[in-house]
Order: structure tokens, then C-alpha cells, then sequence
């Protein structure tokens, strides 16, 4: 039930402030975004997690896991925070482009913030919010990047992949 009020939510900022007619400009993008997730599923999820996201206990009568949550999220709310991220970053001076990037990573804060409040997501291994913010704010300046010059964006992303892995210290037993 949760689940479905987040992707309603997602849906309509999509739908209100999205620049979901031009999907095309951003669905590279849009890839590179959920890919990362994806990777973040498939490697660490199960094995060597950093969060996971808790069914409440509606959802979890019809069966909704973590994988449920998570592929939810990499369908509806990555592409919805794409088209609405990148079609009305700000041009012009540099401060505004700031304050637009961290308001952002604010909006995701305080969605984890409620996520935690409501206990619909564990932290593992050392991760915490405040990882989660640091994270956010990488991956919104590494999203515009990506938008601009894909390839310095993959770079940019291994990079801060390696850092993670190391910081976390995440097994090699994670490769299957």
C-alpha cells in the first residue's frame, strides 16, 4: 500500500513538473541511473547490504520484498527524478545551480527520513544517512554529468564506486 502511495506520488511530480515529452533527451540518462541501481541489487542486496528497504506489514501480506520496493523505485521514481531533475536545472550563475542540486539531495534526505521514521528501511554494514546523504550528493552532480558528458560520467562513477567498495569494505565474495 505504501509502495503504491510512493509511485502514485512519483507519478504525478512526473506527470506535473517532468519533461516526460522529451523522454528521449534524458533516457540515457535514465539508464545510466537505474543501472547503478541494478548493479546495487544484484551484487550487494542480498549478500553484503548497505540498506534494505522494509515491507510494512500490508504490503507484506501480498508478498512485496525488498526487490519489490526496489524495482519499483528504478521504474518509477528514477525516471520521474530524472525528467524532472535535469529539464529544469538552472542555467546561468552558480550559486542557483547549487542550491538546486542540494535542494535535491534535500528531497531525497527527507524521503529516507520518513523511510526511517516508519521503519521501511534498514541500514548494514556501516551504511547510515549520513552515507545516504553524501551518496545523494554525488549521484545528483554525477546524473548532470552524465547528462553532459556521458563518458567523464563513468569515470567519475567508477571512482566513486572503488572509494565505496574500500570504504565499506565489501567482500569479493558478493561476484557470484
Amino acid at each position: 500500500m505504501i509502495n503504491s502511495l510512493y509511485g502514485l506520488s512519483w507519478l504525478a511530480i512526473l506527470f506535473i513538473w517532468g519533461d516526460w515529452r522529451n523522454w528521449k533527451r534524458y533516457y540515457p540518462t535514465i539508464l545510466f541511473f537505474t543501472l547503478g541501481d541494478f548493479l546495487y541489487l544484484y551484487l550487494l542486496s542480498d549478500a553484503y547490504p548497505m540498506w534494505r528497504y522494509v515491507p510494512p506489514a500490508a504490503d507484506k501480506d501480498m508478498g512485496l520484498t525488498n526487490t519489490h520496493i526496489s524495482l519499483s523505485i528504478i521504474a518509477i521514481k528514477y525516471p520521474a527524478t530524472v525528467l524532472v531533475y535535469l529539464s529544469h536545472f538552472p542555467q546561468g550563475k552558480m550559486m542557483g545551480k547549487v542550491l538546486y542540486h542540494l535542494g535535491w539531495v534535500v528531497l531525497y534526505v527527507v524521503n529516507e527520513i520518513i523511510d526511517l521514521h516508519f521503519g521501511l528501511i534498514d541500514y548494514f554494514n556501516g551504511w547510515s544517512l549520513w552515507w545516504s546523504a553524501a551518496f545523494n550528493a554525488v549521484m545528483f552532480f554525477i546524473l548532470k554529468v552524465h547528462f553532459e558528458k556521458p563518458i567523464f560520467a563513468w569515470l567519475l562513477s567508477a571512482i566513486f564506486i572503488i572509494f565505496l567498495w574500500n570504504r565499506f569494505d565489501v567482500p569479493s565474495s558478493v561476484f557470484r
